[in-house]
């Protein structure tokens, strides 16, 4: 009789095979499936009191499997979204484990039949080009951190950066003079350039003469001279949306993260006419699909479209101006 197949093994080489060798994912993936297996696991160990590198295949069965994402959403307060990414992550290690361990298929397959969670899509939160003003105004310049946090902020907010692009840019990273931009690697290995308006190279420029790094070094370092956190920008972020709340009312029903900033970049740009591909380049989208989010949270494009139409119960028709003698008279 077969010895039963023992986790440990198969989810090292998992990591070190299948995703860093073979796929070559990016850290951010690597970190991320990471985290879903130590919460796993953990909860595993809970539940059947033993420890992680005792677990045997046969231990990770779908209803275990599904106790452990309700307990996501009901202990850890997470969403269906997290839930659903944490669920990709495990099908992923399934998939890997179909090839190892044939001989539990059936264990397999009723892991990967396991569906996402379908969730309600809400209007996406923005700020409008008042609020961005209010948040810019936040930080007190007087200070070195001041002035990295107002040069964060307006990086942000013309950019529309992720955070993770955010704190990975480097000094060399910017480049000055004709054709001002930035340029990052972002999701899915992809570079891209990003222009800079003349207000932000201003700001920049004088960052960079005061920051005096290296090409190597962070452009917005922490206190301590290193790369900033995620949950150092998050509550930056907070910090300064709690003090621009108190000069500008409309924000105070708002809640402002990091996407908040990258939703508004891509708001602004909607409004003032530039096309959903254009936008999708200057985001870093996989597919203009995914800018149509934006055109959903637009309530001014759709009161244009409703401008246009003829309420009920009238007659369709041109319209004609009247008489230009008609229209004096009727003006008197």
């Amino acid at each position: 009789m077969n010895a039963p197949a023992s986790i440990a093994g198969v989810l090292q080489a998992f990591f070190t095979e299948r995703l860093m060798h073979e796929r070559n994912a990016s850290p951010h993936t690597v970190a991320a499936y990471r985290d879903t297996f130590r919460l796993l696991l953990g909860f595993v160990q809970q539940r059947l009191h033993k420890s992680p590198s005792a677990l045997s295949l046969a231990d990770l069965d779908a209803p275990l499997i599904g106790a452990f994402l309700d307990h996501l959403e009901r202990n850890r307060g997470n969403r269906a979204r997290t839930r659903n990414a944490r669920l990709a992550a495990i099908h992923s290690f399934f998939r890997y484990l179909a090839l190892q361990e044939p001989m539990h298929a059936a264990l397999i397959q009723r892991v990967l039949a396991m569906p996402a969670k379908r969730y309600e899509r809400r209007p996406i939160d923005f700020l409008t080009r008042e609020e961005m003003q209010a948040l810019l105004a936040a930080p007190e310049r007087g200070s070195w951190l001041g002035r990295r946090d107002h040069a964060l902020l307006l990086l942000a907010l013309q950019t529309g950066l992720r955070v993770s692009e955010l704190i990975g840019l480097r000094c060399e990273n910017l480049m000055f003079g004709p054709g001002a931009h930035v340029r990052c690697l972002g999701k899915g290995r992809k570079e891209r350039c990003t222009p800079l308006r003349h207000d932000a190279v201003t700001t920049l420029r004088a960052w960079m003469r005061e920051r005096r790094g290296r090409p190597e070094d962070p452009l917005l370092p922490s206190a301590r001279g290193g790369s900033m956190s995620r949950d150092a920008v998050t509550y930056l972020v907070a910090k300064y949306a709690a003090i621009a709340k108190q000069h500008c009312s409309t924000l105070r029903n708002k809640h402002v993260s990091p996407h908040v900033l990258r939703h508004s970049t891509a708001m602004d740009l909607l409004q003032r006419g530039i096309d959903r591909s254009v936008i999708a380049l200057w985001l870093g989208h996989e597919s203009i699909e995914t800018t149509q989010m934006y055109l959903d949270a637009d309530l001014a494009l759709k009161e244009k479209a409703l401008a246009r139409t003829a309420p009920l119960h009238t007659r369709p028709g041109r319209y004609r101006p009247d008489d230009q003698l008609m229209a004096f008279l009727k003006s008197l």
